[in-house]
C-alpha cells in the first residue's frame, strides 16, 4: 500500500520527510495541507496527528508524526539506500551531525525567524543579531563538518543532509527578506562566505525527485 504523507509548503520538518522517500524512490501520495485555512486542525488531519502538526504518514493502517521517527521508519521498512549509514561509525556521525542541527543550529535560526512571525522584529533586533552570530557559528561549523565531502557526515546521501538542508534554506529565505536585511546580518553573500555548503546545497538541488519536494509558494515568490 502506498505511503500518504501530510505536509505543509514550507515546513522544513515535512521537506525532510518529502526529500527521504524521493531519495529511496518510495512511491507516496501527496496530502498537502493548508496552514491559512486551518487542514492541520481539522477532525479528518487530528485524527492522525493528534497534535495538529505537519508531517504525518499513513501507511495502510499504520500513523507515525514527527520528522525523524518517519525517516527512521521508512528507512527501517525499505533499507536501501540507507539513511542512518552502513557502519557504527557512519552512524555514529550521522546523528551527531543531526543532534548537532537540532540542539543548536535551529535554536539559533529560530531567534531570526521567529520574531518576523510574532509581531516582528521591532524591540527584538539585539535577539535577532544575536542569532544570527550563533548562526554563523553553527555554519562555519558545518562546512567543516563538509570539508572534502560531497554531503554531510558521510560520502553519499544522508539522513543529516535531509534534516538539515530544509532548515538552512528556510533560514536563507527568511534572512534575504527587506524586515531583516536593514539589520545588514551579513548573509547576502552566503554563498561566497561558506562555499562548501554552496556545492552542498547545489547536489541537494540536483537530486532526482528534488523539484516535486520543493515548497510551492515558494515558486511564487
Amino acid at each position: 500500500m502506498t505511503i500518504e504523507v501530510y505536509w505543509g509548503s514550507g515546513s522544513p520538518f515535512a521537506w525532510s520527510v518529502l526529500l527521504a522517500l524521493e531519495a529511496k524512490r518510495i512511491p507516496y501520495e501527496s496530502r498537502l495541507l493548508s496552514f491559512s485555512a486551518g487542514d492541520t486542525k481539522k477532525p479528518a488531519f487530528l485524527a492522525i496527528n493528534p497534535r495538529g502538526k505537519v508531517p504525518a504518514i499513513r501507511d495502510g493502517a499504520y500513523t507515525l508524526a514527527e520528522s525523524i521517527a518517519i525517516l527512521a521508519y521508512v528507512d527501517a521498512k525499505y533499507p536501501e539506500p540507507p539513511l542512518f549509514g552502513r557502519a557504527p561509525e557512519e552512524t555514529g556521525r550521522i546523528w551527531q551531525c543531526i543532534s548537532d542541527g537540532m540542539s543548536y543550529l535551529q535554536p539559533a535560526a529560530e531567534k531570526v525567524i521567529h520574531p518576523l512571525f510574532r509581531g516582528g522584529i521591532a524591540g527584538r533586533e539585539d535577539q535577532v543579531r544575536e542569532g544570527a552570530r550563533e548562526v554563523e557559528e553553527e555554519l562555519a561549523r558545518l562546512a567543516a563538518v563538509l570539508g572534502d565531502r560531497p554531503y554531510l557526515a558521510a560520502d553519499t546521501l544522508n539522513a543529516a543532509d535531509l534534516v538539515i538542508y530544509p532548515k538552512l534554506a528556510l533560514f536563507f529565505r527568511i534572512a534575504a527578506r527587506d524586515e531583516l536585511k536593514v539589520l545588514d546580518l551579513g548573509f547576502d553573500g552566503w554563498r561566497q562566505r561558506w562555499p562548501a555548503i554552496a556545492g552542498w546545497f547545489d547536489r541537494i538541488a540536483a537530486l532526482p525527485g528534488f523539484d516535486r519536494t520543493y515548497p510551492p509558494h515558494w515558486r511564487e515568490g
